[in-house]
């Protein structure tokens, strides 16, 4: 089920092992998703433990219109709508043709609805939502012909198992992976539909805790970042145990974990930047020493060295390629 509506302009040694693993998966990612990725290999952060900062200046990486925005939950839709302003205007502002998912939620209709008003109210050109409760949709002519020539597609929340459900290994899931992959459009996903980024996805689990196996469950995603494990509604539901224990779990992936109201935004230069009003967690075990995560009983707590964590926060931004943070006006390097 399609349904659109229009503008109103009138149109609608074991540490080597792990750090070799984790130089390759992030640069199979980069090659797959920006293929012009520099080479990880001669980055100084494998080789440098010191922390220094330096002034970059006009050494920022710049953004670029199109991105992939993850999105930890609850973004703002009454007042500022930073985000969501931020995707209509990478989505084209008033030239934006927007595809809304919203098949995570029990009440698609309605909270497509929601996202059909707020981008109509914005001027989008079109807004059209695709209703997706059933695989066999995924191959109508119609919603087909409407992601190879939209400009942004928005997965609202709801359950990750339910939208996984619906959209993986379909015609359509591919079209809008490998549109987003290549650019051509600015992909959206929050709570559930930023869940799903990842090959590996957390499907559930608890909070708190010490990490641990059994704090997590895993399955597989939609595979549109595949190097990076996205965990949602972050430090307001105290998962940094379980992110932490699905990183152990798989330690040649990259782990994310987005607070609400607040966006890691991953652009065509190999950056991370964040917006909005809370933080974003990266958990990087590309020098992880390590674990016994095989070695003990679900329940039993886990040991991990030498995890690299960390934090930043609005306008902050990660390079994937030097697997560095950078600050407004220096970086660790």
């Amino acid at each position: 089920m399609m349904r659109t509506t229009r503008a109103a302009r009138g149109t609608m040694n074991q540490s080597s092992v792990y750090t070799s693993v984790m130089k390759l998966s992030i640069m199979k990612l980069w090659e797959r998703f920006f293929p012009t990725a520099p080479d990880l290999a001669a980055s100084p952060i494998a080789a440098t433990s010191p922390i220094d900062v330096q002034f970059l200046g006009e050494n920022m990486p710049q953004s670029t219109k199109t991105a992939i925005m993850v999105i930890g939950g609850a973004e703002d839709k009454v007042h500022g709508r930073e985000i969501l302003h931020s995707f209509f205007g990478r989505s084209g502002s008033t030239e934006a043709r927007i595809a809304i998912i919203p098949s995570a939620s029990r009440e698609p209709a309605i909270i497509g609805d929601r996202y059909l008003t707020i981008f109509g109210e914005m001027g989008a050109k079109g807004v059209e939502i695709l209703d997706i409760r059933d695989r066999e949709q995924c191959e109508d002519p119609l919603m087909q012909s409407y992601v190879e020539n939209c400009t942004g597609v928005f997965m609202t929340g709801g359950d990750q198992l339910r939208l996984c459900g619906l959209l993986a290994d379909t015609p359509l899931m591919k079209t809008v992976r490998d549109r987003a992959q290549q650019g051509d459009i600015t992909l959206a996903g929050t709570s559930a539909g930023a869940a799903v980024m990842g090959h590996y996805m957390i499907a559930g689990g608890g909070s708190g805790e010490s990490p641990n196996r059994a704090l997590v469950d895993m399955t597989t995603g939609l595979g549109i970042i595949p190097e990076v494990i996205v965990d949602q509604h972050f430090h307001n539901r105290n998962r940094m145990a379980r992110l932490m224990s699905a990183i152990a779990a798989y330690p040649d992936r990259m782990g994310i974990g987005i607070d609400e109201d607040t966006c890691a935004l991953f652009e065509g230069d190999g950056t991370l930047q964040v917006i909005g009003k809370g933080t974003v967690t990266i958990l990087d075990p590309g020098d992880l020493c390590y674990t016994n995560h095989t070695k003990v009983g679900a329940t039993d707590p886990l040991s991990i060295g030498n995890l690299r964590l960390h934090i930043l926060s609005h306008s902050d931004r990660y390079d994937f390629h030097k697997r560095m943070p950078i600050f407004p006006g220096c970086g660790i390097v």
